[in-house]
């Protein structure tokens, strides 16, 4: 029975994974409806824990939802199973759509039906940081945090600002904690076996790059290290990934990031998926094997430390939210995000500012995005077809 129970579990997840279209948001209402009214395999109440839980850990909220929910059910076992359907097809989806774009462009076809995405691209930016800003941006020391952040982002184009400046803001408002109110605690033990291996695999990745210099070790150090310092989502790692492998490492033109960045609104799943279409076109002078062993390390790099760090504190959660450093820290760690939404929106704006048909643009996806109900992905496919009858 329960064999059977763990197969019906990962079709529910497999069904959620080709049919959730949208970010944690709207991936939430579907779990509700699928996993709490329809099979019952956890409370309401259970779900929207999980679910803050993983909003304030770094990672991908929605895969470490659905993993934690299926290590709720089944173990680690299952977990991993529930990571790996869940994340499959959207995968597959950005990695193909990677070769297709190399093909194209080594077959001189040019890529000018995507010239309404790339604008697209940036006003689904613009507005997902202003939605994240609309929820956490309350005080003055929120506002200063943003301003920060965005000002050093924006001066200092290094991969290695994002986690000091998540790091920093953390730290601003954990000295305020005197103003959580107080909660009553009790003693609890901490498994650190998953810390550990969280940590480990970061040095020894971090280590085989420098030793190697191979490049789908540093790949896969590289969105390690980034899936294991991005707090909000998608709307926060596009221009963390943005800086470091357009602007600072250059293995992507802004075209091809900025297309991939739309195309994965457009396809159900994680947006965390968008590392894999990156990986593919960051080895792409190496062949078609080369192509899938970049979209496989970036892949892994991305999804594995969020997993990790689900497994870890899971286990203490509803003791360790009890403590009113922790509770603060999240407000500065969460205005720093939004600070470097700001920035990465400016920066990929600036290049198209002398265009005027895709400043409308712009205008125009942000319009759509504040006064209708249309979903992100009809959008995305209509400035295609635009592009293409254009």
């Amino acid at each position: 029975m329960r064999k059977i129970r763990y197969i019906i579990f990962l079709k529910d997840v497999l069904i959620l994974a080709v049919t959730c279209f949208g970010g944690p948001q709207v991936h939430l209402v579907l779990f509700l409806e699928r996993f709490v009214y329809k099979r019952g395999y956890i409370t309401e109440e259970e779900l929207l824990e999980l679910q803050a839980l993983c909003q304030v850990l770094p990672g991908p909220t929605s895969t470490q939802t659905i993993t934690a929910l299926g290590f709720k059910i089944g173990g680690p076992g299952l977990a991993y199973l529930t990571l790996l359907v869940w994340a499959l097809p959207a995968v597959l989806i950005m990695t193909a759509a990677a070769i297709g774009i190399f093909y194209l462009e080594q077959q001189q076809i040019s890529l000018r039906f995507t010239r309404f995405i790339e604008p697209m691209a940036i006003g689904f930016l613009a507005f997902g940081g202003f939605k994240i800003g609309q929820k956490v941006i309350e005080k003055r020391v929120d506002w200063l945090i943003l301003a920060v952040s965005a000002i050093t982002a924006y001066i200092f184009q290094s991969p290695w600002v994002t986690p000091i400046v998540i790091i920093l803001g953390g730290l601003t408002t954990a000295f305020g904690y005197k103003k959580q109110p107080t909660m009553v605690k009790s003693t609890f033990q901490i498994q650190w076996a998953n810390f550990f291996l969280w940590v480990g695999v970061f040095v020894l990745a971090a280590a085989l790059g420098a030793i190697t210099y191979s490049l789908p070790v540093r790949l896969f150090e590289n969105f390690y290290r980034n899936g294991s310092l991005v707090f909000g989502g998608g709307q926060v790692l596009n221009p963390i990934l943005y800086t470091e492998f357009v602007e600072f490492k250059q293995y992507l033109s802004r075209q091809e990031f900025l297309s991939g960045m739309a195309l994965a609104q457009v396809i159900p799943g994680p947006v965390f998926s968008i590392a894999s279409f990156i990986g593919a076109l960051s080895m792409r002078t190496q062949g078609l094997l080369g192509q899938l062993l970049g979209s496989l390390s970036a892949t892994l790099g991305i999804f594995l430390p969020g997993t990790f760090l689900i497994f870890f504190v899971y286990r203490f959660w509803n003791e360790l939210k009890k403590y009113r450093g922790v509770r603060a820290s999240l407000e500065g760690i969460n205005a720093a995000s939004v600070g470097l939404t700001a920035s990465a929106t400016v920066r990929m704006f600036i290049p198209t500012a002398a265009d005027g048909w895709a400043i409308v643009t712009v205008l125009g996806t942000l319009l759509l995005l504040f006064y209708t109900k249309i979903p992100p992905y009809l959008i995305i496919l209509g400035g295609i077809l635009l592009g293409l009858l254009l």
